[in-house]
């Protein structure tokens, strides 16, 4: 049987003809009008439609941002498309269509589909990490993802790890403020004068190499808080492996840094005995669209 998996972003949504085995056949992808939603869903219906009918799909898997509500096909919280927080995607672009349809979390799909198919294929409890703007992830149990009374499991960017004072006022720093990519432009854009906007992680990676100050200190503090951040997800939930995602993952050396903050943690703390085990992702522009088909597979199983 053939499926069409459908991965929402902020800049585009991508599609994919994937079997029940998790190969894929054909890929896609169209501009989402984020603020319209009769045209994001005349785009959405369009493609589903087309894949109905050239390739005879029986059902819809759909990857969104925001805390999706999988039982009822409604997206709350909000993202970078406005217009898709409130509708009913099962009824709209399944019911209505004579097809089956599944949603999750876009992080969540990311999660299971290296669960499914890539770097945790062999294991059962995992949690997954996404480094990029802010701190995101996933909680799997038995190969299910854990979302959580409120649905905020595996919202780890809301994790508080140092505080400081500021014009008299206690301020609480989470992982996200601390450890994201966006963490680490700030803090050196905040040294620097520069505009945020105009500067990039790569540009401060580019400058460490060259020496500079400035950027050494914040990569430094950068891999510190992360490795902080795994330290105590582990010892929250122990899984068997971490999984590491986002575009900064892709870096050679990623890993290896976190694991060297990880030695001066544990090398600190006598009672730690547990080691995080931390891997990176398998896949990369992929895991979404086979995440959100294995989630189908799983709730019609």
């Amino acid at each position: 049987m053939k499926y069409i998996a459908i991965d929402i972003g902020g800049s585009s949504v991508k599609t994919a003809i994937v079997t029940e085995d998790g190969d894929i056949l054909e890929k896609g992808s169209f501009k989402g009008d984020k603020n319209n939603f009769e045209n994001f869903r005349a785009s959405m219906v369009n493609a589903i439609l087309k894949a109905k009918e050239a390739h005879n799909i029986v059902g819809v898997a759909i990857s969104a941002p925001g805390g999706v509500d999988s039982d009822s096909g409604v997206i709350g919280g909000s993202s970078a498309l406005p217009c898709i927080h409130g509708p009913n995607f099962k009824k709209l672009f399944g019911e209505e269509l004579g097809l089956k349809v599944e949603i999750e979390n876009d992080a969540n799909c990311a999660a299971l589909g290296e669960v499914w198919k890539g770097a945790a294929k062999d294991n059962q409890d995992v949690l997954f990490v996404v480094c990029g703007t802010g701190i995101g992830g996933a909680v799997v149990k038995n190969k299910r993802i854990h979302k959580g009374k409120n649905l905020h499991g595996g919202e780890f960017g809301y994790s508080i790890l140092d505080k400081e004072v500021i014009d008299g006022e206690l301020v609480f720093k989470t992982w996200s403020h601390l450890g994201a990519t966006g963490a680490l432009v700030r803090k050196v854009a905040d040294a620097t004068g520069e505009d945020m906007d105009v500067l990039d992680g790569k540009e401060i990676f580019r400058r460490a190499a060259e020496g500079d100050e400035i950027a050494i200190k914040a990569i430094d503090d950068f891999y510190l808080y992360n490795a902080l951040g795994i330290f105590n997800i582990q010892y929250t939930y122990d899984p068997e492996k971490i999984l590491i995602g986002g575009a900064i993952s892709s870096r050679p050396d990623f890993i290896e840094k976190i694991n060297e903050k990880l030695d001066l943690i544990i090398g600190a703390l006598p009672l730690a005995k547990v080691r995080p085990r931390i891997v990176k992702c398998a896949f990369e522009n992929d895991a979404n669209l086979l995440g959100a088909l294995y989630n189908y597979l799983q709730r019609n199983s």
